[in-house]
Formats: C-alpha cells, sequence, structure tokens
C-alpha cells in the first residue's frame, strides 16, 4: 500500500482579542491623527457627553411605588450613569474615578437646568438637543477630515472609549499609571 501524504491545512491567524484598556486606546488614537480632529473631539466629547446626559434626563421616568420619596432622584440619566461607570470601571478603574465626578458635575449641571425649566427658562430637552446635534455635526466634520474608516463595531465603541481616552491623555501628561 502507497502512504499518501497529508498536507497540513494552512494556519488562519487567531483574531485580535482586546487585552484591555489600551487595546481601544491604540485603535482610538490610530484613527485619529489630524490636529484639527483631535481639537474637535477634545471640545466636543464632552460635550456630547453633556448633551447625553441632558436627553436622557428629559425622558420621563415612570413613578414606581417602593421608591416612595426616593423617586424623584432616579431618572434614565441615572441608568445612563450608572452603565457608563461599570463599564470604565471594567476598563480602567483609576480612569473610571474622575469619569464619575465629571458625570456628576454633568448631573448637577443638568439639575440647575431642570430648576431653570421649572421657573421658565428653556426645556432641558431643547438645550440638550441643540448641543448634541452641534457635537454630532462636528464630530462627523472631524471623522470626514480623517477619512479613515473604522468598522462598524469600532464606531459606536469609540462614543464610549473616547471621554475616557480624553482621561487618559491628562493621565499621561502627569505620568500616572492607569
Amino acid at each position: 500500500m502507497a502512504k499518501t501524504k497529508v498536507t497540513p491545512k494552512a494556519k488562519t491567524p487567531a483574531p485580535v482579542v482586546p487585552a484591555g484598556v489600551g487595546f481601544y486606546f491604540d485603535k482610538f488614537a490610530a484613527a485619529h491623527q489630524d490636529r484639527l480632529n483631535k481639537i474637535i473631539h477634545i471640545v466636543f466629547i464632552p460635550l456630547l457627553l453633556f448633551s447625553l446626559v441632558g436627553l436622557f434626563w428629559a425622558i420621563p421616568f415612570p413613578q414606581i411605588k417602593f421608591l416612595g420619596t426616593y423617586n424623584q432622584d432616579f431618572n434614565w440619566s441615572s441608568f445612563f450613569l450608572a452603565f457608563l461607570v461599570y463599564y470604565y470601571i471594567r476598563l480602567s478603574p483609576v480612569l473610571a474615578y474622575p469619569m464619575l465626578f465629571i458625570m456628576l458635575v454633568m448631573f448637577y449641571i443638568v439639575t440647575k437646568m431642570d430648576a431653570w425649566q421649572r421657573a421658565g427658562g428653556l426645556a432641558v430637552w431643547m438645550v440638550a438637543g441643540v448641543l448634541f446635534l452641534i457635537s454630532v455635526v462636528a464630530l462627523y466634520a472631524g471623522y470626514k477630515k480623517e477619512r479613515k474608516k473604522l468598522s462598524f463595531e469600532y464606531r459606536y465603541k469609540n462614543l464610549l472609549i473616547a471621554p475616557l481616552f480624553l482621561f487618559s491623555l491628562i493621565f499621561k501628561r502627569f505620568g500616572i499609571k492607569y
């Protein structure tokens, strides 16, 4: 009997598995090289995050009986904050704490806007909506200027990573490890 030679199958490269926050920061930094686009992101990512806090705040929250008097302290923005803090803690606890502080400052500003609305000022959703539109248009213009195409998955993860990435730049500047 003649032996047949078996050729080994070609190995396909293993998919790139995110190893941590550094993986996402490297992808984000690689996709944002243009100086003007970096400035746009530094200005409009926090503004976009603030507008999202305001928009979630403006969505009516149902009255839940067991919350009692604490019902006024809960809204959809609270859940948005909880999700972001959980996600950021999973990526980098050191960076998550300053983000939590910034988010609480944003909440404070939105509560003042809400009080202003009740006193006859502009509605929170209107102010947040205008800020959201301005931010999205500016970020889209920066994205177009960059002329790099991101995958669908990373395009939306970048929205979550971007605020944390901005803090990582501050931490790097002062030599703080995250």
